[in-house]
């Protein structure tokens, strides 16, 4: 992996974002996979600047969710894809027939994942894949087990992820759905390229055992390991341990 280390969460938002920009310009039928949570709020603020500012243009783009919690529908405030459109979707002009995610309200789940595959297969792979970093190691919904799902599929969230996503439900862990859907690690390690975004002194000691730990699907991310063109970027803090 190619670690990327940058002096605040500030910065690593706006040189990723420029970078993404400029991939768009070059490539206007960009497939882009996207994560949600607290870490890359800072670089879709920067990407709705961007396109404001007339330097990055969405509109022939598609974009893929990594996840969604089970029996949210997406008009729910609490869903992952209100979030995304209060963060970025509403910012900028990728049209909404391009935007891809989870339905959380499937009334059958394992043809929804299927489906899911099947659309970004469509779409030609997702080509950039932004990823955030769970304090236990996780990438999307792929808890730290014994083995990880390959392709799309339910999951079991644990309860240090519940607690992270608390929240978004008004701090209401007893609100937090115990079940999400979530793109699987080899759906995830398909991607062209795969852009790890870590920030804060806590994610610090995941990061180590993601870069310098053993492969093991206890800590999930260090599946990026395995991948030609994976890139961790981080701020000073997330790399404090290295």
């Amino acid at each position: 992996m190619r670690v990327r280390v940058l002096a605040t969460p500030e910065t690593v938002a706006r040189v990723l974002a420029h970078d993404i920009a400029r991939r768009l310009a070059r490539d206007r039928r960009l497939v882009l996979g996207l994560p949600t949570g607290r870490t890359p709020i800072p670089l879709y603020r920067e990407l709705v600047r961007l396109h404001r500012a007339g330097q990055a243009d969405f509109s022939r783009a598609t974009s893929f969710n990594l996840d969604e919690f089970l029996g949210l529908p997406g008009s729910d405030p609490r869903s992952y894809r209100a979030f995304m459109q209060r963060h970025l979707f509403d910012g900028i002009n990728l049209p909404p027939r391009r935007i891809h995610v989870l339905d959380g309200m499937a009334r059958n789940v394992a043809r929804e994942c299927l489906r899911y595959e099947r659309a970004i297969d469509r779409a030609g792979g997702i080509d950039l894949q932004i990823l955030g970093l769970g304090a236990n190691g996780h990438i999307g919904f792929n808890e730290p087990a014994r083995a990880l799902v390959a392709r799309t599929h339910r999951t079991r969230l644990r309860a240090a992820t519940r607690r992270a996503n608390a929240a978004l439900f008004g701090g209401r862990l007893a609100d937090v759905p115990h079940d999400a859907l979530s793109m699987g690690m080899a759906t995830i390690l398909h991607a062209g390229r795969i852009v790890m975004l870590a920030t804060g002194a806590s994610k610090a000691r995941c990061v180590s055992r993601m870069i310098q730990g053993p492969v093991t699907p206890h800590v999930p991310a260090s599946f990026l390991q395995l991948h030609r063109h994976a890139e961790v970027w981080l701020d000073r803090t997330a790399a404090s341990r290295l």
